[in-house]
């Protein structure tokens, strides 16, 4: 699984959510925002998009992928 820098929790305090309510606006359980939140959980591009438009921040800010080098 491809390893990434989650901002979720930052984000989802500015946007004054808690776990549960951000699960229930994007319709997946709390322990799936526990999971994003500690970078455990790689979340599906429909995921990303939904959590993105809830907070109002940009995908690339809530969750940082690392450039992988190509050989």
């Amino acid at each position: 699984m491809e390893q990434y820098i989650s901002h979720l929790k930052k984000y989802r305090q500015l946007a004054e959510l808690t776990q549960e309510e951000l699960a229930n606006k994007v319709g997946v359980r709390r322990e799936t925002i526990i999971r994003l939140e500690s970078a455990k959980y790689n979340p599906s591009l429909k995921l990303a998009i939904d959590i993105s438009r809830v907070i109002g921040a940009p995908i690339e800010d809530i969750f940082e992928f690392p450039e992988e080098t190509v050989l």
